[in-house]
């Protein structure tokens, strides 16, 4: 990373073994925002407080906010590409947008950990926010998300990570940010089990066992791998996936929270139009007959830096025209 580009949150830290995703809306009221705001200059030092327990445990929270949370706390200057999250597909098969206004993602490899500091955040929130959704994750085997394959095989790594993820000079005033965009799907297990594994291998493109991606001449157009990928100039565009899987056997839910940043929403919107409604249309991914998606967000990650200096900001009224739906 340029020594020039701020500190980031920890966006490209590795896969860990637990996660907990909370999306919260912000009451109305200057009381709320206020609350919410001096947060941020907290987040760094309650993760310090409690990751020193276990260290080696590699506790961290990334904080984002949408559109509209963002106009509500922040105001003027705003991220160049923020904007609520863009709804693709008809029907059942739709990605839909959900409310939410400020995304926390707790990761560590201890279960324990992610509860602690969820619980320390909440404390501090207190009655400001009402949580919408939270996710309990668990990495899944080797990699694997709740269908049997591994997920997260094209992730960039290393200084090709931080490439794809963080804002540099395309939007300078918030260098060092990055988009995240989460959405939370469920899975017809009977229904993917009734497959056979070849069935199953061509809806993903790759090989269950192996994760061998299969021969262009055998991997079908309307594979899942086929449609996430993204060339642009040539070039194919990445994002970085923290994907975990959730579940309730008693009650018959199996899932997978799908969490992807990037330096711009372009290539995840991109995906999610390929998959939803096709490429071209009518050539959508199968993979969606057997899982459904449920909420769907798109938040700003600011810097590290810019997330304690949010504390104190006197927010200015917004006149950005990007928060149109469009």
């Amino acid at each position: 990373m340029p020594t020039d580009v701020p500190e980031p949150q920890a966006v490209c830290d590795p896969i860990s073994r637990s996660a907990i995703f909370m999306v919260a809306t912000i009451k109305a009221g200057p009381e709320s925002a206020s609350t919410v705001c001096a947060l941020c200059a907290d987040v760094a030092g309650l993760v310090r407080a409690v990751g020193t327990r276990a260290p080696a445990a590699n506790l961290s929270c990334v904080c984002g906010f949408s559109s509209d949370g963002w106009d509500t706390l922040f105001g003027a200057p705003r991220p160049a590409n923020l904007h609520p999250f863009r709804e693709f597909g008809e029907g059942q098969r739709r990605a839909i947008g959900t409310p939410g206004d400020l995304l926390l993602h707790i990761r560590a490899d201890h279960m324990d950990l992610c509860f602690e500091l969820a619980a320390q955040l909440m404390e501090r929130l207190g009655s400001a926010v009402s949580v919408v959704d939270e996710v309990h994750g668990f990495r899944y085997f080797d990699l694997r998300d709740m269908v049997g394959f591994v997920d997260g095989t094209e992730n960039p790594r290393g200084r090709e990570a931080v490439d794809f993820t963080l804002i540099s000079d395309q939007d300078p005033a918030f260098a060092g940010g990055s988009y995240v965009m989460v959405q939370k799907y469920l899975h017809d297990m009977a229904g993917w089990d009734s497959l056979s594994v070849e069935a199953q291998e061509r809806i993903i493109g790759r090989k269950k066992l192996s994760d061998v991606e299969l021969a262009e001449g055998v991997k079908p157009s309307s594979s899942h791998s086929s449609l996430t990928t993204i060339e642009k100039d040539g070039q194919e565009v990445k994002i970085l996936r923290h994907n975990m899987a959730f579940g309730r056997p008693g009650a018959g839910e199996f899932g997978t929270y799908f969490i992807g940043y990037a330096s711009s929403p372009e290539p995840i919107e991109q995906m999610l139009e390929n998959m939803f409604v096709g490429r071209p249309p009518g050539n959508y991914d199968r993979l969606l007959d057997y899982s459904r998606a449920i909420t769907g967000g798109l938040f700003f990650v600011p810097s590290a830096s810019m997330l304690e200096e949010l504390a104190d900001r006197d927010p200015q009224p917004s006149t950005n025209e990007s928060a149109a739906t469009g």
